[in-house]
């Protein structure tokens, strides 16, 4: 008769939950045991001195199964919080791997361990954790006793499961999954149990990167840790992440951290970080532990307000962290969190943003969105240091329908159209070229040596020369008259009449330019002639590559001021746009 009941109450819950819809959490135990229906369960291992911080409506504590709790599981619930049973010690009902428990005991130890979770928790269907798994990244083949050890934690959670528990295994290392018969059975357990990969990081370790760096750290050791699970084929609503607030030194939580107000800033950044990566990845749950203080050194009169800031983080109407702590206290729930504008993709503080719409823009142009959000981070980084006027962008785009296209704007916009780019994209390239010219040119670049010199003579003999007169003086030049080398000067200047002044525009300028003779080979003229340009070249060649440094160097240091969504940074790069619209570039 009993088993009777138990099925119907399971069938009314189920009806219950898919009564509310969407609002109804993954997690098959939300909406039960007085769980609230959420797409992500948040839970905590509480303490009884910190009942009035922790237990109340939409909170979920945890009460221990073989541990002397008389009182606090109904002064908790007496508060509104929701209760879930928590085995601090499944070795004692498992065995280890080097001690697996007789497996004809398992099925007992199980109906034991689901009787005091019933006890403890006043429900049927009890959430219950189980910690902790021994050995989750232990390699296959697995010994005769490791195998075991296996089999006897997988049917001690079947067993569980198939009375109406609803298991969760705790494990404190990313699963091994080099093998299909490891891969199949954290498959078999993610039937029917959760698995909560366990982060403990050291507030030591996050509060000297400060808000950005150390929640961009939180968030990505959240991600990787999930994702371990995640990629082999655990459902993420089978996963979860429990963090640490031990006070004491060698173990995660605040690890010693002073003073008590950096480490508010650490829960509050973690209460954060894991709320974003659980929405990003639809989590099912997220447990706290930490709280308690079993020993002299767990002792930390700091809890009660760190746990407020961590509920308050969370959901602001579950403790008013700002008025317990005080005008001292940093409120701000945005400071290095991925809190973008709509439409936006990143955005660096104090230089700029990156808007989803440029993205898929020169997507189109480059066929590689990784590329397309390094060139425009580029770009905001190198126009943070120097801005390029209208003005000189349509002058140089002028050029470009003179010089290549005969001065036929028709068959210019036909170019842009066949390489999937807009206008406005072209103009932002030719910003880009004009900017990188400008920078580019007050670059230090070392005189070349006597032997550098000679080499480029002898290993370039078919390149172009040509001995013209410029004004005025070129940065492709020594002097106004001179030789001018091909790959250093402008294309064009090889083409022009001789003797014939001509008008030459460039990135850098106009020039008045009398050709004094026609292109001849390098090697076709001594070294002596043609030292000066070879000389010229080579600087400009090397203040091309300190330019690229630079640009770099000034990219890495943005980093570290920048916030992207999920994380997914531009990889600082020196890239050249006109690769992809060749008709563009300008010397």
């Amino acid at each position: 008769m009993k088993r009777v009941f138990l099925i119907v109450s399971v069938a009314a819950v189920s009806v219950c939950l898919l009564a509310a819809g969407r609002a109804a959490s993954d997690p098959v135990f939300a909406g039960q045991c007085g769980i609230r229906p959420q797409r992500t369960v948040w839970a905590e291992f509480g303490w009884p001195s910190l009942l009035p911080i922790l237990a109340r409506p939409g909170t979920l504590l945890a009460v221990t199964t073989h541990s002397p709790v008389i009182g606090y599981p109904q002064a908790a619930r007496s508060r509104g919080a929701a209760t879930y049973a928590f085995d601090l010690k499944m070795n004692k009902r498992v065995g280890a791997p080097n001690a697996p428990a007789d497996p004809s005991t398992i099925e007992a130890v199980a109906a034991d361990e689901y009787g005091r979770a019933v006890a403890r928790t006043g429900c049927a269907t009890p959430l219950m954790v189980e910690n902790e798994l021994f050995g989750s990244a232990t390699a296959t083949p697995w010994t005769a006793s490791t195998a075991q050890y296996r089999a006897n934690v997988l049917a001690f959670l079947q067993d569980l499961a198939a009375k109406g528990a609803h298991p969760v295994l705790l494990i404190n290392k990313s699963p091994y999954a080099g093998s299909s018969e490891a891969i199949d059975w954290w498959r078999s357990v993610a039937k029917v149990a959760d698995i909560v990969r366990e982060v403990y990081l050291p507030a030591t370790n996050i509060w000297p990167l400060g808000s950005i760096l150390g929640n961009r750290y939180l968030r990505q050791s959240y991600r990787n840790a999930a994702t371990a699970l995640t990629s082999i084929g655990i459902p993420a609503n089978r996963v979860g992440l429990m963090l640490s607030f031990l006070s004491h030194r060698g173990v995660g939580g605040r690890n010693g951290l002073e003073p008590s107000s950096a480490w508010y800033q650490v829960v509050k950044w973690e209460a954060l970080s894991v709320k974003e990566v659980a929405r990003e990845l639809d989590l099912g749950s997220v447990f706290s532990w930490g709280w308690q203080e079993w020993s002299r050194r767990e002792v930390d009169p700091d809890k009660p307000n760190a746990a407020c800031v961590w509920l308050w983080a969370r959901t602001r109407r579950l403790c008013n962290a700002p008025r317990k702590l005080g005008k001292r206290f940093d409120r701000s729930l945005s400071a290095g969190q991925i809190d973008l504008g709509r439409g936006t993709v990143c955005r660096a503080v104090g230089i700029g943003g990156i808007g989803a719409r440029s993205v898929g823009s020169l997507q189109a142009l480059t066929g590689d969105r990784s590329a397309a959000v390094s060139a425009l981070f580029e770009r905001i980084v190198e126009a943070s240091e120097r801005s390029v006027s209208r003005r000189a962008v349509l002058a140089a785009e002028r050029q470009v329908v003179r010089d290549s296209f005969h001065r036929s704007r028709g068959a210019y916009l036909a170019a842009l159209r066949a390489a999937h780019a807009t206008l406005g994209l072209a103009r932002a390239v030719l910003a880009d070229e004009v900017r990188r010219a400008r920078l580019e040119r007050p670059r230090y670049a070392p005189k070349p040596t006597g032997s550098e010199v000679a080499t480029f003579y002898s290993s370039y003999p078919n390149l172009l020369v040509r001995r013209v007169h410029v004004s005025p003086a070129p940065p492709w030049l020594s002097a106004r008259t001179g030789y001018a080398l091909a790959e250093s000067a402008p294309e064009r200047l090889f083409s022009l009449p001789a003797g014939k002044k001509s008008r030459l525009s460039t990135l850098l300028g106009r020039f008045s330019v009398r050709p004094l003779g026609p292109a001849e080979p390098l090697g076709a003229l001594p070294l002596s002639a043609v030292r000066s340009a070879i000389v010229n070249a080579l600087r400009g060649f090397e203040r091309a590559q300190s330019f690229e440094r630079w640009t770099i160097a000034q990219q890495n240091r943005a980093l570290d001021s920048t916030i992207c969504l999920r994380d997914q940074l531009p990889q600082p790069a020196a890239i050249d746009l006109t690769q992809y619209l060749p008709f563009l570039r300008i010397q």
